[in-house]
């Protein structure tokens, strides 16, 4: 008898041993599955294992970029920088860097990678079943955190002057990014990076203004082992105002990004990826700078949408398009013009009959971008960690919280760089519900010079859902607009049922 009660309690102990592990390494691409705080400890796994992957990082000319990393935690741990192969290798590559510090900023130069081999550069093939121009690009890192250094862990990359120009994505089977079509911006090129050691097999669906691309779906695109390809979709969608891209994975995971510009020279906008497609979506972010704001909604169902668009002010909250609503073709992705929120900072909430998503563009961005984009995002959820925030002259960085349903209270914390002075002290934000608060951050400041930092934002006890956007102005101009995603040191466990010792006996 108590070798039997042994046997169940040792098979009990290996199930949440192997639920823990397979949380840690889930955790940061679905947080939704965060609990509450309240969570009993020993119902926790914490995290212990993050991966992201940037595909500037290495590149050569107007794209070429570094990364600033910043775990929101303390004790030991590493995170290794590492390239992306061109033509990809099954073994895990080589670090160009390695960090251990959790707790900082790390800000890292990644130097450009060696040009194309030969017979890597006699022109990009054409992916399978599809006239869309792929092949190996030059650059791309990804990034392996352990440890310490993966709990509430973010990555970005980042332009000249330490901006961060784009979250760096966690391998994910599923990703959207909505934006301007062809007619805005001539380049148009679709990025897939591959961090693991087996190939991964991608498909691309594409909407437009004039509905779906004939014989646009893109299957069968390989993507090979700790490998970066890049489509330049610009041919294919000619002619387009909105365009809505769907990359799912049929073997594998992969991370995916979208780059936007009007010139190979310049260095564009990279778009945020949306959230899937849902019957309630908020777009935090936006800046109180004046210019016009354009909404981008992709209806990817065949069912017609009514969307209606609520802003979420710091005056409280209305219907910039009247309470009817906006009523909308289904498979399809269209703008729509919001020009009584210039110069207003506020996120917006949509809400549909049918599932959608969205982003929206206000003036600025860098040089070749047709604007600064925020795009769908969950609320923040345990913690939100932005990285890069730059220190230099004439730049400037601000959250925008917001509160769409009850009253929230946050607190904001600023980390230093590893060479720079202490931080400010946290400060706590109090939200009323259905409102919008804008932070000004104050970067750390020593000599007489400023310093680049990153932030962190946690949502404290009894808290209404937060979302949150950091806003980075240069000279007045908004330059950069992050969503804020979470970034968890724990998630839940699935409890163990009496099932199990049942099912031993």
């Amino acid at each position: 008898m108590r070798q039997i009660l042994a046997n169940r309690y040792l098979l009990a102990l290996l199930v949440v041993t192997a639920v823990a592990a397979e949380f840690g390494l889930a955790s940061v691409t679905h947080p939704a599955a965060l609990a509450s705080p309240r969570t009993p400890a020993a119902a926790r796994a914490a995290v212990t294992a993050a991966v992201r992957a940037c595909p500037a990082p290495g590149s050569s000319g107007a794209t070429a970029s570094g990364v600033a990393l910043a775990a929101a935690s303390t004790g030991t741990g590493e995170a290794r920088i590492a390239r992306l192969s061109p033509a990809g290798s099954a073994a895990t590559p080589a670090p160009l860097h390695v960090l251990t510090r959790p707790g900082q900023l790390a800000l890292v130069n990644v130097s450009t990678a060696p040009a194309l081999a030969r017979g890597l550069t006699r022109g990009p093939s054409l992916a399978p079943g599809s006239g869309i121009p792929t092949g190996p690009a030059r650059g791309g890192v990804m990034i392996q955190a352990s440890g310490s250094m993966a709990q509430g862990f973010e990555a970005e990359q980042t332009a000249a002057g330490g901006i961060a120009t784009a979250s760096c994505q966690g391998p994910g089977t599923d990703f959207w990014f909505v934006g301007p079509g062809q007619k805005s911006v001539a380049n148009i090129q679709l990025y897939l990076m591959n961090t693991d050691s087996q190939a991964a097999d991608a498909t691309v669906q594409i909407l437009t203004d004039s509905g779906p691309v004939l014989g646009s779906t893109d299957a069968g695109i390989g993507i090979p082992a700790h490998g970066l390809i890049v489509q330049s979709l610009g041919k294919l969608l000619r002619g387009s105002r909105v365009v809505a891209l769907n990359v799912t994975t049929s073997v594998g995971q992969v991370a995916a990004a979208v780059l936007e510009t009007t010139s190979g020279a310049q260095p564009g906008v990279w778009l945020p990826p949306a959230q899937a497609p849902a019957t309630s979506q908020v777009l935090p972010g936006l800046p109180g700078a004046i210019g016009p704001r354009q909404l981008y909604i992709a209806v990817p169902g065949g069912d017609n949408a009514q969307v209606k668009v609520t802003a979420v002010t710091a005056r409280g909250s209305y219907q910039p398009t009247g309470g009817s609503g906006i009523n909308l073709p289904g498979g399809s992705a269209v703008s729509v013009a919001l020009p009584s929120l210039g110069g207003i900072a506020a996120a917006i909430k949509l809400s549909s009959n049918v599932p959608v998503t969205a982003s929206i563009a206000v003036t600025g961005g860098p040089a070749g971008a047709p604007g600064a984009f925020t795009a769908a995002t969950a609320a923040v959820q345990e913690q939100g960690v932005i990285a890069g925030n730059p220190g230099g002259p004439g730049s400037g960085s601000a959250l925008v919280l917001s509160a769409p349903q009850g009253a929230a209270r946050v607190r904001v914390t600023e980390l230093p760089a590893g060479t720079g002075p202490a931080p400010v002290a946290p400060r706590v934000v109090q939200l009323a519900a259905g409102h919008t608060v804008v932070v000004k951050l104050s970067p750390p400041r020593a000599l007489g010079r400023v310093f680049a930092f990153a932030v962190v934002i946690t949502p404290l006890a009894g808290s209404g859902p937060v979302y949150a956007g950091r806003v980075t102005s240069v000279g007045g101009v908004v330059r950069s607009i992050l969503p804020v995603s979470s970034a968890l040191t724990w998630v839940p466990l699935p409890p163990v049922r009496s099932a199990l010792t049942t099912a031993l006996s």
